[in-house]
């Protein structure tokens, strides 16, 4: 645990007690204050009342007298599309709002740090697509390469759950939109900036406000090394920003698709090949085409991040390029959960909106696609130019004969079958899947039309999948499931 700082005797009132909240408070009463814990869900307050932690119920009156600060957790809104009513009465009663992260970054550094030989380091990974992977990827790299890391933020544990960095030590912060605009403190060492496509518009008030959430890691968090992803606009523009000039190598630009030139600190993938350039010169370079857990562009360009940030702190491309080799993946990301009859079958549950799912159509030929759920605005546009790589599609969830009626006059030809369950969908795929193709889940969609989250669709298609693997005849000895 870290044990927030500097809230010694004061009152600290949080609001929402799910992971992030239960770690707060706990840290937050580690460090000498007192936390004054609420959730509007009765079975939220049980769970911390049985941890020990006082309830304060925001709402009564008087509730805000002698409160020293509010922190909230992530998905409590606290400007768009309205703020949530206890953090306009912590506003209106002039008490600061801060969030884990904040607490997290003003509570790390302690004076034992002064005796060490290498200070601690955090690496902070943002963007729209691709952060747990390139988080995941990075964590991976350090292990294999024997250095001290640690996973935490939206990703892995909570970031005031972790233990204290020892000497050398990294830790590696996967952190959303909802995660950075709220930050009171934000100084990560190496932040990375993926790539941004429209996401969470109505809790940023539109896609400025959202590239604005993105920005105040960098602009607000004064990295020493930024790595930011050029592909679209606001990257180059973030990069421009941040930079003293062309050789400034402070900043180091990633794309996934076009050979980056100038003096500066390039890293880019061409043709499957992974090349890093400084000063105009090449330094090193890697063969990403076999890497099995990085399939596609849209890996290619986790990999660049990961490996821009991991030269940041020094690592030679030759063990980079071991812990890229090793590296299986993240569960219901391009995830490989199966093989029949020369058949892949590729859980990407957690490819959640148009834009990632075109990423993972565009990673695989042959594909026996599984789509739909709770469908978001703007429609499947963005995944026409990745139909030609469609065998077939099947819809599944409550929106299935929508997302059908618009495959089938985007591809002007029938496409697209409604299927409704995982269960009929995974079983036409697999029966009419032949050699080579891939059953891919990439629903475009959120999944809470008929699943709590994007993991319990990805169980489930994975669970299904199980199901299918074990349907071989007499002649068939069946396929092989991996890890899920």
């Amino acid at each position: 645990m870290i044990p927030v700082r500097g809230v010694e005797d004061r009152r600290i009132a949080v609001l929402g007690l799910g992971r992030t909240g239960l770690s707060a408070a706990r840290a937050i009463m580690a460090g000498g204050g007192v936390a004054l814990c609420w959730d509007d869900a009765e079975a939220a307050r049980e769970r911390a009342a049985g941890e020990g932690l006082t309830l304060h119920d925001l709402g009564r009156g008087g509730a805000w007298e002698a409160v020293d600060a509010l922190i909230v957790s992530p998905g409590i809104p606290h400007l768009y599309p309205a703020p949530n009513r206890y953090v306009a009465a912590a506003q209106a009663a002039g008490v600061p709002v801060d969030n884990d992260i904040g607490l997290f970054f003003r509570s790390l550094a302690v004076p034992e740090w002064d005796r060490f030989e290498t200070v601690p380091r955090v690496i902070a990974v943002t963007g729209s697509n691709g952060k747990s992977t390139t988080s995941a990827l990075i964590h991976h790299c350090l292990e294999v390469a024997g250095r001290e890391s640690q996973l935490a933020g939206n990703i892995g544990r909570g970031v005031l759950d972790i233990n204290p960095p020892g000497d050398g030590g990294i830790v590696v912060l996967e952190l959303s939109s909802y995660q950075t605009e709220l930050a009171r403190s934000l100084t990560p060492d190496i932040a990375v900036f993926t790539n941004l496509t429209p996401d969470h518009l109505d809790r940023h008030g539109g896609f400025g406000g959202y590239f604005a959430a993105k920005r105040r890691l960098f602009a607000e968090g004064g990295p020493d090394r930024a790595v930011i992803g050029v592909d679209e606009p606001e990257g180059r523009l973030l990069a421009g920003q941040l930079s003293e000039g062309a050789g400034d190598d402070r900043v180091i630009r990633i794309s996934s698709g076009q050979k980056l030139g100038g003096a500066g600190w390039n890293v880019f993938v061409r043709k499957g090949f992974l090349a890093e350039f400084r000063k105009s010169r090449q330094v090193a370079s890697i063969d990403l085409r076999a890497v099995r857990g990085l399939p596609g562009a849209h890996n290619h360009q986790n990999a660049c991040a990961a490996f821009a940030a991991l030269r940041a702190l020094g690592l030679a491309p030759k063990l980079i390029e071991q812990g890229f080799q090793s590296f299986e993946g993240l569960p219901h990301r391009s995830q490989i959960v199966g093989e029949k009859g020369g058949v892949t079958f590729v859980n990407d549950s957690k490819a959640t909106n148009v834009d990632s799912a075109a990423k993972a159509l565009a990673a695989f030929s042959g594909v026996r696609w599984i789509v739909g759920g709770q469908m978001k605005d703007g429609g499947l546009s963005a995944v026409a130019p990745h139909l030609g790589n469609v065998s077939k599609a099947y819809a599944i969830g409550r929106q299935a004969a929508e997302v059908a009626l618009e495959l089938n006059e985007m591809a002007g030809r029938s496409l697209c079958e409604v299927c409704e369950t995982m269960a009929e969908a995974v079983g036409r795929a697999g029966a009419e899947a032949l050699a080579g193709e891939t059953v891919l889940l990439a629903p475009a969609a959120a999944s809470f039309d008929q699943y709590d989250n994007f993991e319990k669709r990805g169980e489930d298609f994975v669970s299904e999948v199980a199901r299918v693997l074990q349907k071989g005849g007499p002649d068939d000895p069946g396929g092989e499931m991996k890890d899920a």
